[in-house]
This record gives C-alpha cells, structure tokens and sequence, in this order.
C-alpha cells in the first residue's frame, strides 16, 4: 500500500507554470524538499547550465544529472509501483490510456513489454504537482521560455526479460499537431538506473534540424488497433545511448529522432516518467481541436496529427 507520504499544498513559493495547473487547495505528494548535494539543484528548481543549453539547442535533447535526489525519488516511486500495481487506479478505467506501446490494443495485460500509462495526473490527481513537475518547469523555462506550460505526462516502464519491448524510432511530432510554434521540452525521468542492457532512451543528435518530419506508419497497420507510429533510421544516422542514473532527465525536441530497444536483463525494471512542454497558445490550440493526448482521442482527430505542408 502507498503510505507515509508528507503533504503541501502549491502555494505562491511554487513554480508559476505549476501554479497554473494547481489550485490551491490541492493536496499534493512529495517527501522531501531538502537542499542537496548537487549545487544545481535547490528547492523547486534545477539550474541549467550554459553548456547544456547549447548542447540542447545543437542536438536537440541534454542530459541532466540528479534533478532529483535519491530520498525525492522514492516518493515519486511509491506512487509509480501504486499505478503498476493497480493500487491507485483500475486499468480498465483507463481504456486505451494504459496500453502496451509494442503492440495493439487487443494484447493482454500478462503479455505487455512496454506498461505505458497515459496522463496518470488526470487519473490520479494528487500526483500533480510533485516536485517533478516543479523542477522540470523550472528547466522547461529555462530552455523554452516563460510561456511552456505543461502538455501532458506518461509512465513508461519495461519489465526484465523482455527483449521485445523495443520503442521503435519516432518523432515526436509525428504523434502531434504540428504547429508554428516549434518550443518543445520533452523530460523522460529515470525512476532506475537505465542503461543499454535494459533500454535505455537514444538519440540520432541534430536530426530536430531537418526541414521536414521524416516518414512515419502505424505499427498494428492503423490508429484504431495501436497508438505506436514508426519510422527509420537513415544510413548516415548515428544514435547515442542516454546511460541515465536514477534521478537524472534527459529533456528533447518534439523533432529530434529517438527510441529505445528492449530489456535484456534478468532483474531489473527500466521506468521512466514522462512530462512534455508545449508553449501555452500551442497547447490551447491542441484543446481546440480536440486533442489531449489521451488514447482516447477521437480516431479522425488522431488520424490529423503530424502533419506539416511541404516547403513549409
């Protein structure tokens, strides 16, 4: 059972773009709020340096170490196991939201290689809020500009002993509207240690650059069966593998080419949790359209997404 959590509520000291998603009355999760031994990391936010923000700007993703401590950590994890353990929130009342993001829709739970949780602050309110969010608003901003707000999060986790559970090459635009507004910072929290052997996020560095979204297809044949788009590497691509600590942020571009191959070890979990930035009229303007991210989007609003005019 989940238990022995301290509670605050987001007050005026919080983060502002957390505030917009906070009323003030909300409970929310969170252990510790302690100083650590980073130096960039103090309170609710994360200090980005120079370096790595050019190295966003160049490749289109960074690697930031310890945006959250070990003790901040096992507050987040207590919640996360509550969602795989189906303590917090039936699946069932989640429809397409909790799917298996390598196959269709139709695959049953026993058979899952890759647990994917849609929106799971929608579902579980008191997770928004946690010092997750506030501290990757802080980096959002400090990448982005004042006006990111967040888009939507997603748990994303891959039992051992499954090889399959490959997340195949994509952008991730290919899986949104595409808008003028390209500002996009996409965190992927490492709830484990993630490495190559377990399936570790890689990135093809530069490829949020080229002019046009590449080629993408549905995995299961259309966006009825399986929510999962594909696309291919290039002979002149170079991946690189992002070897993440538990407590480490990789942060990306809605263009840059990624993904990830499957878990080959005997015993250990690779989980990751997802929050992405989008600027505010970029965001309102998803909602017109109806899209919110869900797998339960209307299928003709799905089949719109990613989109762009040629020469554009």
């Amino acid at each position: 059972m989940i238990q022995n959590f301290s509670l605050f509520n987001p007050s005026q000291t919080a983060h502002p773009v957390i505030r917009k998603f906070c009323c003030s009355s909300r409970q929310v999760l969170v252990r510790s709020l302690s100083d650590s031994e980073n130096s960039l990391r103090l309170g609710y936010s994360y200090t980005v340096t120079e370096r790595d923000k050019q190295h966003f700007r160049e490749n289109g993703y960074v690697h930031l170490k310890g945006v959250l401590s070990e003790e901040e950590m096992d507050s987040l994890e207590e919640i996360y196991n509550g969602f795989l353990n189906k303590q917090l929130v039936d699946p069932s009342k989640l429809g397409k939201d909790f799917c298996d993001m390598s196959g269709d829709y139709n695959r049953p739970l026993s058979e899952f290689n890759i647990i994917n949780i849609m929106l799971p602050s929608k579902y579980y309110p008191p997770l928004k809020g946690n010092l997750y969010e506030q501290r990757s608003a802080s980096i959002a901003e400090q990448l982005c500009g004042e006006d990111m707000v967040m888009d939507y999060d997603q748990l994303l986790a891959k039992p051992p002993l499954k090889p399959e559970a490959v997340f195949h090459w994509h952008q991730d635009l290919a899986y949104w509207p595409v808008t003028s507004d390209t500002r996009t910072a996409s965190f992927w929290l490492a709830v484990d240690d993630s490495n190559e052997e377990n399936g570790c996020i890689r990135f093809v560095p530069g490829s949020h650059r080229e002019p046009q979204l590449r080629p993408h297809l549905p995995l299961h044949g259309d966006r009825e069966k399986s929510h999962t788009l594909v696309s291919k590497l290039r002979p002149s691509d170079q991946f690189v593998p992002a070897v993440l600590k538990r407590g480490d942020v990789t942060v990306h571009h809605e263009r840059v080419v990624h993904g990830s191959g499957g878990n080959t070890t005997k015993t250990s979990w690779r989980r990751a949790y997802v929050i992405a930035y989008r600027s505010q009229s970029t965001v309102d303007e998803e909602r017109r359209m109806g899209f919110t991210h869900s797998h339960n989007d209307a299928v003709e609003v799905l089949n719109e997404v990613g989109k762009e005019k040629l020469n554009s």
